[in-house]
């Protein structure tokens, strides 16, 4: 397994590991952040542990044609209940996917490191966010990196039942209207797979990076 250095860049990923890793090491910089997503590549680890960086082998991805929005969200969105806006209040998004309880996890991803590095490359102008607010207050949203035509999901969050949804329903529907590829969802997830998410082989995911 390949241990990353200063320089920048990153193996081959059809070099990755059964279970996707491609390398360990290097650091959240920018540069290296930015050249991972253009090779299809993230990092995923814990606290107190080496950068792990990952490519699976089947990519998790939504395409906007694709959105399916059940019945009971159409009747949720309709009611106008919530008010969405798009990068107004980074930090406070990550730091709630950060904090946010998940059942049967030990703990958050997103360490103190990951954090910084994220509102480094939204200060930049690569990492978005998607806030759902109630009567003032944050409830739900998202972030990921916009690489142009693709958006690369990194997290969620509700503090209300289905605002993480709404959260990711809103941000499809803004990115068909501006023609994207598609929404990386990086690995399977049922609550992703229900709004119409899939598995795509990674060279196709390549292809469209």
């Amino acid at each position: 397994m390949v241990l990353l250095s200063d320089k920048l860049w990153f193996p081959p990923v059809k070099t990755a590991s059964p279970e996707g890793i491609v390398a360990f090491g290097g650091d959240l910089s920018a540069n290296r952040l930015l050249l991972a997503y253009k090779s299809g590549i993230f990092p995923w680890y814990n606290e107190d542990e080496p950068i792990v960086w990952y490519s699976p082998k089947q990519r998790m991805v939504l395409f906007p044609n694709d959105l399916n929005i059940s019945k009971s969200m159409k009747v949720l969105l309709r009611k106008d209940i919530f008010k969405i806006t798009f990068n107004q209040n980074f930090r406070e998004v990550i730091n709630a996917c950060k904090t946010m309880y998940r059942k049967d996890q030990g703990g958050t991803w997103i360490t103190d490191e990951m954090e910084q590095a994220y509102i480094h490359l939204h200060q930049l102008g690569y990492a978005k966010s998607v806030e759902v607010w109630l009567d003032n207050t944050l409830v739900g949203g998202l972030y990921g990196v916009d690489l142009g035509t693709v958006f690369c999901g990194e997290s969620m969050f509700s503090k209300v039942s289905n605002t993480s949804k709404v959260a990711f329903i809103c941000l499809v529907e803004k990115l068909k209207k501006e023609h994207y590829k598609l929404i990386d969802c990086q690995v399977y997830n049922e609550h992703l797979e229900s709004l119409g998410a899939k598995e795509i082989p990674r060279a196709e995911f390549l292809n469209y990076l």
